[in-house]
């Protein structure tokens, strides 16, 4: 018998990713809404299509998500949207009858100031950094959602804390990217206009774990049949490189000869984030992609995937 899986916001980086695995699964049946379909701040309407499709799963990988400059300028969309979201997908899939769901918090949850490498106790004992604070407080919420109804309820709602993910897939407006594809594109088109330099925000001395999005999908799967414990999993590549070493690399996949330019007048983030992924590797799983490979499978879909205006605009 074929299991349903619903997969929520499965356009985006990590839901394309699920639908790719996934769908190479034959005991499996995907069940997918686009935006159009079904808006996931309605409450009834969210309702309503689980109770018609009723699947045996749902996973929770629709948000409104961004770097640094767009959580400034957009708290209110960031926090509502995603408050919205999952409490209005997790409460439907209880009211449906729902046993099994996964849901994703963010390495940005921890302190701001937190001890090397993160576990899940550390969370809520430290002020969250200040640009990612509407984001973080809505993605804790859903990860406290999940752990009461399992309480009250007797549910089995996981809740995965990934590190800093990239891949095909990724967003690369540089509006809305996180920072893998917001480097991937200035210095793709500071080569096409033959600049001598890109300038980068902060200092490039913070350090982060960069998780290849199918490897984080396979941790997905594994942790779908293998995991039935309260406390959130962390899943990283224990991996970590600092943004200076990162944004080198992606030079060198870009293949860009200028120089790289920091402007320390801009705001770093957090200053360390390392992500204790032990759990998760003692079910079975680690991380395949090293960074470099992972850097020159995104880039390459980028290159395949940019429209014929995005190109011109990247060259004027």
């Amino acid at each position: 018998m074929r299991r349903k899986i619903y997969i929520a916001g499965h356009t985006g980086l990590v839901g394309a990713s699920l639908v790719r695995l996934f769908s190479q699964r034959e005991n499996i049946q995907l069940v997918l809404a686009s935006h159009s379909e079904l808006d996931l701040t309605r409450q009834q309407s969210v309702e309503n299509f689980l109770e018609q499709t009723r699947p045996d799963t749902v996973i929770v990988a629709a948000g409104r998500v961004g770097g640094i400059q767009a959580n400034t300028r957009q708290p209110a969309q960031f926090i509502y949207e995603n408050l919205m979201m999952e409490a209005n997908v997790i409460h439907a899939s209880w009211k449906s009858g729902i046993n099994r769901l996964l849901n994703f918090g963010s390495s940005c949850v921890y302190p701001k100031i937190c001890c090397q490498p993160m576990t899940p106790d550390l969370l809520m004992t430290g002020k969250i950094e200040t640009t990612n604070e509407p984001y973080a407080l809505a993605k804790l919420a859903g990860m406290s959602l999940c752990s009461s109804y399992n309480r009250q309820y007797g549910t089995s709602y996981i809740n995965v804390i990934p590190a800093n993910l990239y891949g095909p897939g990724d967003n690369f407006d540089l509006e809305r990217c996180h920072v893998v594809s917001a480097l991937i594109r200035k210095f793709h088109e500071a080569k096409l206009r033959k600049e001598s330099k890109v300038i980068l925000m902060g200092s490039g001395q913070v350090t982060r774990d960069f998780l290849f999005v199918d490897d984080f999908a396979l941790a997905c799967e594994v942790m779908l049949k293998e995991y039935n414990g309260e406390e959130a999993v962390n899943v990283g590549a224990q991996a970590p490189c600092t943004i200076r070493q990162l944004s080198s690399a992606i030079r060198e996949v870009v293949n860009f000869s200028g120089d790289i330019v920091w402007d320390t007048t801009k705001p770093d983030g957090a200053p360390e984030r390392l992500l204790d992924a032990s759990v998760i590797q003692k079910i079975g799983w680690k991380a395949q992609t090293c960074l470099r490979e992972g850097l020159q499978k995104t880039y390459q879909w980028f290159l395949n995937n940019i429209t014929e205006e995005e190109k011109r605009q990247c060259a004027s």
